[in-house]
């Protein structure tokens, strides 16, 4: 069964205020979004990575790719105004026969290859999965900044990607969103619609998203425990 990754990579990163997106910050002397790309060309299940950038930079990412000599078939498309337009733009550019599609934040530059195997795996035999993180901090509800309740986190989980689901899934999530105009907040959360099962599959807490300038200090620690 033929799998599809579909890297999301079209963001700006403001919080980070540097004078590049921040897929194209460097950790350890590599942009992050290579580091990211790495992952899914030793993933044995993934046959073949969309990635998804910014418009203005196309051809940036594009040259990125072209000298890091990946071996699978790759391709960049233009994202769109919100991230679930520009999974649309991926998907619209996955190859035909991909049955499975796996999306993964290009700023998760830590995910084990064998977390993407597994979760093809049970994207293939059940329809949906995603990988997460059971809440481990105790959560409290507040009203402004006056604390509610404590909530229980017994059944709550912390979303990652990969969210990998089959394409058929996938594309039928994307049409029902587009005729109720539904933005998610995650892929996931356009299949949950469906009434679909989406399996979890335990994931890592090192499998973070780099969004802010000390997310840049703890990956460099990460790589550096994590040669």
């Amino acid at each position: 069964m033929k799998a599809c990754a579909i890297i999301t990579a079209a963001g700006i990163g403001r919080r980070m205020k540097a004078d590049r997106p921040k897929q194209f910050l460097e950790l350890a002397g590599s942009p992050i979004l290579l580091h990211t790309l790495s992952a899914f060309e030793k993933a044995a299940s993934i046959d073949a990575i969309v990635v998804v950038t910014e418009s203005s930079w196309l051809e940036q990412t594009t040259d990125l790719i072209q000298s890091s000599n990946f071996k699978k078939p790759w391709s960049v498309v233009a994202g769109g105004a919100e991230r679930q337009d520009s999974v649309r733009n991926g998907l619209n550019a996955i190859p035909d026969d991909a049955e499975i599609v796996a999306i993964h934040d290009g700023v998760r530059p830590f995910i084990d290859p064998s977390l993407i195997d597994a979760s093809v795996k049970h994207a293939s035999a059940e329809g949906g999965c995603i990988v997460g993180i059971p809440v481990r901090d105790t959560l409290k509800r507040a009203n402004d900044t006056i604390v509610v309740e404590t909530v229980d986190r017994s059944t709550l989980w912390a979303a990652q990607t990969p969210q990998t689901f089959r394409t058929d899934i996938l594309r039928r999530a994307f049409e029902a969103a587009d005729a109720d105009d539904f933005l998610g907040t995650d892929d996931a959360s356009l299949v949950e619609r469906l009434g679909l099962p989406i399996h979890l599959i335990t994931g890592q807490s090192i499998n973070i998203k780099i969004t802010s300038p000390e997310d840049i200090q703890i990956g460099e620690a990460i790589l550096k425990m994590n040669p």
